[in-house]
């Protein structure tokens, strides 16, 4: 009686202090028909099948850690895709928010009150990813907006460039018109007067391509513009810079040639097939492509103080 009256109250004592029932150690005989339970009224949680406001909070984390995690494979699906630089390495750390998410869906074997604090981390550490997600995203809309940007600015370069081509080609057309019509000037052919050193095309270089003669020429192709002498001063301030009125200036770095630097120098060819050794052709076209571009010598002698080329 005494050994199992002692036994039976060392198996209470364990209940009360594990909150479980330790393995019988009694004999059969004296505990067959004794039932055990968890001196704990919580029971159990299994986020598949349970209910309860601390069940909907971890679902929901669940579920929004789900999401992020798919947002990161998108952001970075797309950065590759762009081909872009954004500025920044297209990494995310998901490890915090991996881990804080094994550990909620593992609470099936916790009581439901383990449940929001377990959520709570798992929110936390979606946050800091859906941050992330967020400053990538915002980085590759900026290189798209920039490339987007650089492509318009290269296809108004280019139209420019074909009107100055165009309007070139007519004021050598003119030119040559007016030259066939006897009217005895071998000046630029679009004024008339002065720069008789000079011809608009032909002559093979033979006549005079200093920075004076061409620059004479200029004056005359100018006023036939209507321009004055305040564009005058603005086109021999750009053109110093570029080449020194120098109709053989030759950029070996990046190929451009001659008074206004076209680049290539074959563009010239538009103006004359004489572009390599006639200033005054150089000078035609180089006053065709402001006017495309620019609008005026002054406009276009500020855009090359401004960024440093024109």
């Amino acid at each position: 009686m005494t050994t199992a009256s002692a036994l039976v109250l060392g198996v209470v004592a364990a209940a009360a202090l594990t909150g479980t029932v330790p393995a019988a150690t009694a004999s059969p005989a004296d505990l067959s028909t004794a039932t055990f339970s968890l001196a704990s009224a919580t029971t159990p949680t299994a986020l598949a099948a349970a209910r309860g406001p601390e069940v909907d909070e971890a679902r929901a984390a669940t579920t929004a850690a789900t999401a992020s995690m798919q947002a990161v494979t998108t952001v970075q699906n797309d950065i590759a895709a762009s081909g872009l630089d954004i500025g920044q390495p297209a990494t995310v750390d998901t490890a915090p928010l991996e881990k804080a998410t094994e550990r909620l869906e593992a609470a099936s074997v916790l009581p439901a009150t383990f449940l929001p604090g377990l959520a709570d981390d798992v929110t936390a550490a979606t946050t800091a990813v859906d941050q992330r997600v967020a400053e990538l995203r915002g980085g590759l809309d900026a290189a798209v907006a920039k490339k987007a940007e650089e492509e318009a600015a290269e296809k108004a370069r280019q139209e420019a460039e074909a009107a100055a081509a165009a309007q070139a080609a007519a004021e050598k057309a003119a030119a040559e018109e007016a030259a066939s019509s006897g009217s005895g000037s071998s000046g630029s052919g679009s004024s008339g007067g002065g720069g008789g050193s000079w011809t608009p095309s032909g002559g093979g270089g033979s006549g005079d391509n200093s920075p004076a003669a061409a620059q004479a020429a200029a004056r005359d192709m100018l006023a036939s513009r209507g321009w004055g002498d305040d564009q005058m001063s603005c086109l021999v301030s750009l053109w110093n810079k570029e080449s020194g009125w120098n109709y053989r200036a030759y950029n070996s770095g990046s190929g451009a040639y001659g008074i206004p630097q076209a680049l290539p120098g074959s563009k010239m060819s538009s103006a004359g097939a004489d572009w390599e050794t006639n200033a005054a052709t150089q000078v035609a076209w180089g006053l065709g492509y402001i006017s495309g571009r620019y609008g005026t010598p002054c406009d276009a002698w500020g855009h090359s103080q401004s960024v440093g080329w024109y």
